[in-house]
């Protein structure tokens, strides 16, 4: 008895897979396309300032519309700074947030406590910074600065980390917001690279007698490093670019008199917000284009670093091996 012919499976046509080619590859330089456009843009739109000042430009402290000087330096730390801070208190929190999702969560608390935290990232960002600056700046004064000021007083170095009025504004109160807002991103990266760790690595840990600790930190990290990475570089980015939040708890003032963690200050999205609609066009507009280039040119430096790390991670992996 023989058996009917197998139906051979229908094929795309041929100009079905050319299109999605072109399709694919015209998305591809289109967007490298609007990558090198935005940058010929701020170049042309920086070019007086970056004739006029040069590299100096991000070295020099002085912002002055009405005398025509203007210098990035103070804009740069507040930038860095604040997203540093941000970093320091995001990365640890989001760890734990992801750690307890996926390893300790009972599992009628996993599926609302993640939502949860997932929609602290559709908060506007207005309203962190409203929140932040009629509610936790006032907190942050009166039971976290004064007490400060109060304990290292005389102190050399702690002394004036903690100097300034209490008014609940400055680097420090604009990092935790910015802490804040990017524990959503880098928590809910974390939570699923850390699900996609095969479950036979995990039991077969466990079974050997590790601790969860022992197998989160020998077995999953290693496993979805590159994922890891990717989430904390998700929220940096977000750091760096966040703009209205910012704005409202910075103090928008440019010094570097002090380095005090709660002493106003500014970032280049904060000026940027600030001044740009009332820029005269010129060097002061010039001034203020430089400013995005130079923040353009730090998220490119740290996207940069971030791969060098991962490849760096790569090659000892491959070395222990």
């Amino acid at each position: 008895m023989s058996l009917p012919p197998a139906s051979r499976p229908r094929r795309a046509a041929p100009w079905g897979d050319r299109l999605f080619g072109w399709a694919a590859r015209g998305s591809a330089i289109l967007t490298l396309a609007l990558l090198a456009g935005i940058l010929l843009s701020l170049l042309a739109g920086a070019w007086p300032a970056i004739g006029k000042y040069g590299i100096g430009f991000i070295t020099s402290s002085v912002w002055d519309p009405v005398g025509g000087e203007y210098g990035g330096l103070v804009m740069i730390y507040g930038t860095l700074a604040t997203s540093l801070i941000a970093l320091v208190i995001a990365v640890p929190v989001s760890f734990g947030i992801a750690l307890f999702l996926t390893e300790l969560s009972p599992a009628w608390l996993k599926r609302p406590l993640g939502t949860a935290i997932e929609l602290l990232a559709a908060v506007p960002s207005i309203v962190y910074g409203m929140w932040g600056l009629l509610v936790f700046g006032p907190i942050l004064a009166t039971f976290v600065q004064q007490p400060l000021q109060a304990l290292f007083a005389g102190v050399p170095v702690l002394g004036a980390l903690v100097s300034g009025p209490p008014v609940g504004i400055g680097i420090l109160s604009a990092g935790i917001i910015l802490a804040i807002m990017i524990i959503p991103f880098i928590a809910s990266v974390m939570r699923d690279v850390f699900d996609v760790t095969p479950p036979m690595l995990k039991e077969s840990a466990y079974a050997l007698g590790s601790t969860t600790w022992e197998v989160v930190s020998r077995v999953v990290l290693p496993y979805t490093k590159a994922g890891v990475v990717g989430g904390i570089m998700l929220g940096l980015g977000r750091a760096l670019g966040e703009t209205m939040a910012v704005t409202f708890v910075i103090g928008n003032f440019n010094q570097l008199d002090s380095l005090s963690l709660f002493q106003p200050a500014n970032s280049i999205t904060s000026a940027l917000a600030n001044e740009f609609a009332e820029a005269a066009s010129g060097l002061h507009q010039a001034s203020l284009i430089y400013l995005g280039l130079v923040l353009f040119f730090i998220t490119f430096v740290v996207l940069a670093l971030s791969k060098l790390l991962l490849s760096r991670l790569r090659r000892a992996e491959g070395a222990k091996s």
